[in-house]
């Protein structure tokens, strides 16, 4: 295969073993700097040029994006999806990685097991998310710190308080989150690559450092990943639409507890100390699916007029309950059910005897009428916009509009 990888730093470790390990096996590799990208829309179909001129064709893109260029650097990456040109990691995945608060939003949506997190702007409602964590000591994170940057533990509401002050003074958004005392300053990095755990490692803090970040002097060594660890890894990293990741996991007293998902990890750490070929691991799967760009589906499948996708929840009360997939009507409507979601379970392509169960989510494509009719109607909105009432505002002493409104 011909494969890019964008990257700004051609001399780090991580991106020349990747180099390396696609020359190694046969394949055609270039290293292209993200910022020297120029999205051309001019044309009848999505096209790149690099250094100014058109971009010659890839099989597939692994893209290295770092935080500084993560705007244009995602907009490239989406550019080469529109080209369908395979990338194991889309430019929404590693969005929704790079927000801590993002991630940490659609991770709990998903029932993933994450340390006690809160967010608030108003200085009035910080003591009260201190406590809805579990009271101090917390740790507050700037929403897009890596490498153990803009992490603080906070040991009393006190000190928590006076920082998240500060750091909204300078108009930093931070997260207020729960320390947990029994990782005891340790955490394991599971590197997830397609479908399973290629490499895993634990890293231990030194001396009065509670970050383990290699970065910050932490400590490295092999580990072989519980199942439980493997499969939450795994599950955590797709979930947020990422192929290649790292996986960063508390060990708490119930089990792993998510902390970060990283869209681009580095491999030096990883690979000397489980001395494995995590690069190899990467390119060999980027190979195995280079045939297969990742699409966006909705998109995709909304442009046959009438016809969408939709998400049916099987309610207490429902007809469906009991009934098969074919029993329930869903086939006769014209209406496909693409996955069956059962709690943390995912069933793709559920035949039409899978009987259904109470709680049990359908993401459907099929005729939005018919999905519409078996959705529980909400309130309806006015059809028509009312005439302003003479007295639009009432209640609030003198309020004024700013001069630099709208």
């Amino acid at each position: 295969m011909k494969l890019a990888i964008l990257s700004r730093s051609l001399r780090a470790y991580s991106t020349q073993r990747l180099r390396t390990a696609a020359l190694d096996r046969g394949h055609e590799v270039k290293v292209l700097d993200t910022l020297r990208f120029g999205i051309d829309l001019t044309g009848d179909e999505p096209d790149l040029q690099f250094r100014g001129r058109p971009l010659s064709a890839y099989d597939a893109v692994l893209p290295r994006i770092g935080a500084s260029v993560t705007y244009f650097g995602t907009a490239v990456v989406r550019q080469f999806e529109q080209m369908d040109v395979y990338t194991p990691n889309t430019a929404n995945g590693i969005m929704n990685s790079r927000d801590k608060l993002r991630a940490s939003q659609i991770l709990s949506r998903h029932g993933v097991a994450m340390p006690a997190t809160a967010f608030v702007r108003n200085r009035d409602e910080v003591r009260g998310a201190i406590q809805l964590v579990g009271g101090a000591p917390v740790v507050i994170k700037l929403l897009e710190g890596t490498q153990g940057i803009g992490v603080i533990l906070a040991p009393t509401t006190k000190v928590a308080e006076a920082i998240i002050e500060t750091l909204h003074g300078t108009n930093q958004q931070v997260l207020i989150q729960r320390f947990v005392k029994e990782s005891k300053g340790r955490d394991v990095r599971a590197l997830v690559v397609g479908d399973r755990v290629v490499a895993a490692m634990r890293r231990r803090a030194q001396g009065d450092e509670f970050r383990s970040n290699v970065h910050r002097g932490g400590t490295v060594e092999r580990v072989d990943l519980d199942p439980e660890f493997a499969e939450v890894a795994v599950r955590s990293a797709h979930i947020m639409g990422l192929r290649v990741a790292g996986v960063d996991m508390l060990e708490g007293d119930d089990g792993p507890l998510v902390m970060e998902v990283n869209s681009s990890p580095g491999l030096q750490g990883i690979e000397a100390a489980t001395n494995l070929d995590v690069a190899g691991a990467i390119v060999d799967y980027i190979a195995d699916q280079a045939g297969f760009p990742d699409i966006d589906v909705r998109q995709r499948l909304a442009v046959s007029t009438g016809y969408g996708v939709a998400e049916i929840a099987v309610l207490s009360g429902s007809d469906m309950i009991g009934q098969s997939i074919d029993g329930a009507g869903l086939l006769e409507k014209d209406i496909q059910v693409l996955t069956l979601h059962r709690g943390t379970r995912v069933v793709p392509n559920p035949g039409a005897r899978k009987v259904l169960e109470e709680g049990d989510r359908l993401l459907c494509f099929g005729k939005l009428e018919h999905m519409r009719s078996m959705i529980p109607a909400r309130s309806k909105r006015p059809k028509r916009v009312r005439k302003l009432p003479k007295d639009p505002i009432h209640g609030l002493p003198d309020a004024v509009e700013p001069a630099n409104a709208g």
